[in-house]
């Protein structure tokens, strides 16, 4: 998953945790003329504006839901950028099944390779060249 998903996928699960709790607030993230790839999108341009490079988590919840509080808000030009999340998310059943069969196919790729390895000849690397024979007193007279 990439950071920009990570990030995504943070936000939206806060901003459902806070409408779940906050009637009020459940009305503005219900509106159909608001989406989470603008809240993002506006987020991302808050962060570039400021200058700053790190945030705390109630700094960029805070401007998720001022996106959904405000009705004329400007979100600005998507950006093409990696964000870092400091949030580990819960997996879904079928995200955690899936990560699973592609580690049990990784596996076993490696073992098959490792037998494969296995059985082939290795290359001789010895030469078999003539023994090396030293000079004896008898040669130098």
């Amino acid at each position: 998953m990439k950071g920009t998903d990570h990030f995504k996928r943070t936000i939206q699960m806060y901003l459902e945790q806070r409408a779940a709790e906050d009637v009020l607030f459940a009305k503005n993230y219900r509106n159909p003329a608001k989406n989470i790839d603008d809240c993002v999108t506006y987020i991302l341009n808050y962060v570039q504006k400021s200058g700053c490079n790190g945030f705390t988590d109630g700094e960029i919840y805070g401007q998720a839901v001022h996106y959904y509080d405000e009705n004329e808000i400007e979100v600005g030009k998507p950006i093409q950028c990696q964000v870092a999340v400091n949030h580990v998310v819960e997996l879904t059943a079928e995200e955690k099944a899936e990560a699973r069969q592609k580690a049990i196919r990784q596996y076993q790729e490696e073992e098959v390779r490792r037998l494969q390895n296995r059985n082939k000849p290795r290359t001789a690397t010895k030469a078999t060249a003539q023994p090396i024979q030293e000079p004896s007193l008898f040669d130098m007279l």
